[in-house]
């Protein structure tokens, strides 16, 4: 009868059930239940994230492409794009392929590149949607705090070129932005990042649901092992 039966006494012909399920502790295939931006590593056990490729690349096509049509709409009244004006957008655009990497450092370039830009009179566009994919994603990362900091930065810095330092910035003959399109800067800054705050409260509340379920899973796994 014992030789009818498999290695480790099991029913016969059948393997003990962890061996075809993967060490203890690891349930599913590598890669699944992984957020957005994030991969399984050859453990199984660890995330680390992917390189946004494709969106990075739509991202900075966008910038660019819209701040051409951006400064023909102002032309007269901003500085006109230059190679400068175009570097910069590009980098701006680009740093986002490390937003899921080095989400605070991207942040902290990203605000520093969109407030050059602005210092050096180029036409209002599409170039701050790159603070907001970079805020959105040092956010959801759990780098909370940081993110306050630098959009607090990047508000003040707006205040000060657009309020104080616009008279011996480009173009000539600048005046001063109103106060009611800073508040509107401001709301449009509280309100990214309290969204953003929502989606990480959310992606948090969904990983532990998760992780709840997979240990269920695992609960039962290792009833039925002892039932056996």
């Amino acid at each position: 009868m014992d030789a009818q039966r498999g290695p480790g006494g099991g029913p016969p012909g059948r393997w003990p059930r962890q061996w075809w399920h993967g060490p203890p502790g690891r349930t599913g295939r590598p890669g699944e239940g992984h957020g957005a931006g994030e991969a399984a590593d050859g453990d199984g056990g660890h995330r680390r994230p992917r390189w946004p490729w494709r969106s990075t690349l739509l991202f900075t096509a966008f910038v660019l492409a819209g701040s051409q049509f951006a400064a023909h709409a102002q032309e007269g009244e901003r500085a006109a794009l230059d190679p400068a004006a175009r570097v910069l957008l590009f980098v701006a655009g680009a740093l986002l392929l490390w937003r899921w990497r080095r989400p605070v450092p991207v942040l902290c370039a990203t605000v520093a590149a969109v407030l050059l830009y602005n210092a050096a009179g180029y036409p209002y566009g599409p170039v701050f949607l790159t603070v907001a994919v970079a805020c959105f994603s040092t956010v959801v990362s759990g780098h909370r705090h940081a993110a306050w900091a630098a959009m607090g930065a990047f508000w003040a810095g707006h205040v000060l070129i657009a309020q104080l330092l616009y008279r011996w910035l480009p173009p000539s003959g600048d005046g001063a932005v109103s106060w009611n399109e800073e508040i509107v800067v401001a709301t449009w800054v509280v309100a990214l990042v309290a969204v953003s705050e929502l989606v990480r409260t959310r992606r948090e509340q969904w990983a532990r649901e998760r992780a709840e379920r997979a240990r269920a899973a695992r609960r039962r796994a290792d009833e039925e092992r002892l039932r056996i």
